[in-house]
């Protein structure tokens, strides 16, 4: 089974930026898209970013030229650069991964890390 591992959330300052890094775990051949998404409390789970392994990018409108989402497939890591925070952008933020090949054949599909906190304070 493939095991995402985020790290790089906490509090910030309103106007202050942050990069969170998820991290795939096993012996991995391929994950085709890896993502990002969110959860402020009381509301629904909500894509942020997503990118493919040919690094076609999708982005939520209200993060579209203030977040970036890169990543390295020799390493099966996925990050996300996010600029001049507000704090309406307060949530858990979760990776993910839709399909991924292991070396032996095998395929894991949808599978989410367990979760960042960021916080952005006035």
């Amino acid at each position: 089974q493939v095991q995402l591992v985020e790290s790089g959330g906490g509090l910030v300052q309103s106007g202050g930026s942050l990069t969170l890094s998820c991290a795939a775990s096993g012996s991995i051949f391929r994950i085709n898209t890896m993502g990002w998404y969110r959860q402020a409390p009381g509301k629904q789970r909500e894509l942020v970013a997503t990118i493919t392994s040919a690094s076609r990018t999708n982005y939520a409108d209200s993060v579209k030229g203030q977040f970036t989402i890169f990543r390295d497939n020799a390493k099966n890591t996925v990050s996300l650069q996010m600029n001049s925070l507000r704090p309406e952008v307060t949530a858990v933020y979760y990776c993910y991964a839709d399909r991924t090949v292991f070396t032996d054949g095998r395929l894991a599909f949808d599978v989410w890390g367990q979760g960042t906190q960021v916080t952005v304070s006035s």
